[in-house]
């Protein structure tokens, strides 16, 4: 992102700038103070001007604070590859998905190693690469080792239908990204996609067990719960 050369008619204070984003002046210089957001452009000694780059940066940094649930350490790491001149779409996308997630379980308990165990030979039948850096794999673990703590090793054998499934929404979830024109657009759009994208699918996911539970195990009475 250029953020030089840009003072122009649209230019604006920082009182304006916090009307526009919401972010109050106060936040706004915290920002600037922790490197999320680079200073404007000094146009007197005690005032200093903003651009449209700003903005959209402010309303990234709040998405990954807010919505992602990102730490401000996390956001700066994030933004530093998102400002990379090497940087590529796939480092980018890499970088946002390994600050998302839980903190992790560092037990290894016998259901963990199991769990472990399971999850690599998913990978391996699906052709996945993993990544135990990214959050998302010690989360997969993690979850599973808890059902099988409370004795539903069964779910093992679903886990390939549930792949199948990630893999066709993960296909959707990229083919809406590519359609961002740049870098901040695709992890925006990542960040969002992924938190609210969850929400969506797991809404989704209890529309669709009321129906088929209705299917499998309804007398015709009406839906589950009514």
């Amino acid at each position: 992102m250029t953020w030089q050369g840009e003072r122009s008619e649209r230019a604006v204070r920082i009182g304006e700038l916090s009307r526009r984003t919401g972010v109050p002046v106060p936040t706004i210089k915290y920002y600037v103070r922790a490197g999320l957001l680079p200073s404007g452009e000094l146009t007197s000694p005690n005032q200093a001007s903003y651009g449209e780059a700003h903005e959209r940066r402010l309303r990234l940094v709040r998405a990954l604070l807010e919505v992602g649930g990102l730490k401000v350490a996390a956001v700066a790491e994030l933004l530093a590859v998102v400002d990379d001149q090497n940087r590529t779409p796939h480092k980018v996308l890499g970088a946002a998905a390994a600050r998302l997630g839980g903190p992790g379980d560092d037990d290894e308990d016998e259901e963990a190693v199991a769990a472990r165990a399971e999850v690599e030979a998913l990978a391996a039948r699906r052709g996945w690469k993993l990544d135990e850096s990214n959050a998302a794999t010690a989360d997969l673990v993690q979850a599973l080792a808890t059902m099988f703590r409370l004795g539903h090793g069964e779910f093992a054998r679903v886990l390939d239908d549930y792949a199948e499934a990630a893999e066709r929404v993960a296909r959707a979830d990229l083919d809406h990204v590519g359609r961002s024109g740049d870098l901040e657009g695709i992890v925006e759009s990542m960040v969002i996609g992924t938190v609210l994208g969850e929400v969506v699918l797991a809404a989704m996911r209890r529309v669709a067990h009321v129906n088929a539970s209705a299917d499998k195990f309804g007398d015709g009475s009406g839906p589950a719960g009514a």
